[in-house]
This record gives C-alpha cells, structure tokens and sequence, in this order.
C-alpha cells in the first residue's frame, strides 16, 4: 500500500475496512424497508432490506477473489485504474468485462454483476488502486455470501482451474 500515491488517506477519509474477499470497503446505504422472507426465493434465509450500497477499494498488490451472491451486484466506478471483473455462469462459461472511465476503448462505468455468477476482481495498472461502489439488491447480507476454497471451486468448474488458482487464496 505503501507504494499507491493517496491510497491510505482515501481509505482513511472513506473510513474503510478490510473485506473477506480482498479490499476495503464500507458500507455507505442500507434501505430502512425490508423485503418479506416469503416474497423471496427459498436461498435466501430470511427477510432482505431493499438495497444496500458499500464504497470498494482493491488494489494492484491483491485481488477480490472468487465468491458469489444470490442477488444482483451494480458495479460502479469512480476513481483510480480500471478494473477486471471476472465471470463464471453457473454452467460454467468464463468472461470478462472491464469497469472503468475510457469508454472509447470498451471499458464500462456500470455493470452488473447477475445473481449466483461467480466473479473476482483484479486491478489493471500496476502500483495502482480502483475506487469502485457496488449497489446490492435485495440488500446484501453475509449469509447470501459464499467464498469458496480454490478446491471446491475447481471441483464445480475443473476446465477453469488455471482462471480459479490465480484469484483464490487458499
């Protein structure tokens, strides 16, 4: 971190915390309704707020490594290098979509994430950060949140093993 130009004093301003699955972030929205367990799907294990908003800082020197959700994921980008957001559907294809400000040259400001995909997240420059938002509805809750080990990932999509290994820690 040392190396990255305003990365500390952003995290500090921004009063951010280190995320299970690599970064920063902070949780900036929390909708005050709720949505009734009944009203959804049987994964999730209770009632959902609404919405819910964290600002995300990963860095050159990590990545978000892979997990999933149940829900959809808004990605948003604001500050620094452009990112790369990798995918996995569920039957297992592989893609990838870079967020970001040079939309000339294909980079998006907003995408999202579709609900149950697997997906990591790496920084495009060296010695660079990407301050990014991401917008979670229904509302995120760490039940909803699965960060599979690099085996268990592998054992569901063994002809992606290379793309798993190198965005898994363990």
């Amino acid at each position: 971190m040392e190396n990255i130009p305003q990365l500390k004093e952003i995290i500090s301003k921004l009063d951010l915390t280190p995320h299970p699955e690599g970064g920063f972030f902070k949780e900036t929205y929390r909708s005050e309704g709720f949505i009734k367990r009944d009203s959804l799907s049987e994964v999730y294990s209770g009632e959902r707020n609404y919405s819910t908003c964290i600002y995300f800082v990963i860095t050159s020197e990590s990545f978000s490594a892979w997990h999933k959700i149940h829900q959809e994921e808004f990605w948003h980008f604001y500050l620094g290098s452009s990112i790369t957001i990798h995918l996995i559907s569920p039957e297992g294809e592989y893609s990838t979509v870079v967020l970001g400000n040079d939309i000339v040259n294909g980079e998006v400001p907003q995408y999202v994430v579709k609900g149950e995909w697997w997906f990591a997240v790496t920084v495009n420059k060296e010695k660079n950060y990407a301050l990014t938002g991401c917008t979670v509805a229904p509302g995120f809750d760490f039940d909803d949140f699965i960060l599979p080990s690099r085996k268990e990932l592998i054992d569901i999509f063994p002809h992606l093993s290379k793309e798993i290994t190198q965005l898994t820690r363990l």
